[in-house]
């Protein structure tokens, strides 16, 4: 299963969710052990060091410092990796209305993380665009 690579097919089909909890981003020196019962969404390997994405109270819990307190919006469309401009017209979308985002591309879906405040925000963003590539 490859995904859709149309920009109108994943702009129109595209249904918003806002998950639940509040994430942030840490980052462990190379080298540095993961803390013990992490669950994170995310992890990328940097020379700098690893980022990781997780709830924000396994963050506290494992007294790591962290981040952006942001909530995940998953697009729930199966984007291609291969998909051109998809997240780039959404962040612009959402920097118009001057607000930050940190997309994460997987395999199935696309993922935003927005400031923990504006997630209500975005996702209306977000919906009134869905429906506006609907026609």
């Amino acid at each position: 299963m490859t995904g859709e690579t149309d920009l109108q097919t994943l702009l129109g089909s595209m249904s918003p969710e806002l998950l639940p909890g509040v994430f942030v981003f840490a980052t462990l020196p190379p080298g540095t052990a993961s803390p013990a019962n992490l669950n994170p969404v995310m992890i990328f390997r940097e020379r700098e060091g690893e980022t990781l994405i997780l709830p924000e109270e396994e963050a506290s819990a494992a007294r790591l410092s962290f981040t952006f307190p942001s909530r995940m919006i998953t697009l729930n469309v199966h984007s291609s990796l291969d998909a051109v401009g998809f997240l780039a017209v959404i962040t612009t979308r959402l920097a118009a209305a001057g607000m930050g985002v940190n997309p994460v591309s997987a395999y199935f879906h696309d993922h935003l993380f927005v400031p923990a405040g504006r997630a209500g925000e975005a996702m209306a963003v977000l919906h009134a665009f869905a429906v506006e590539k609907r026609g």
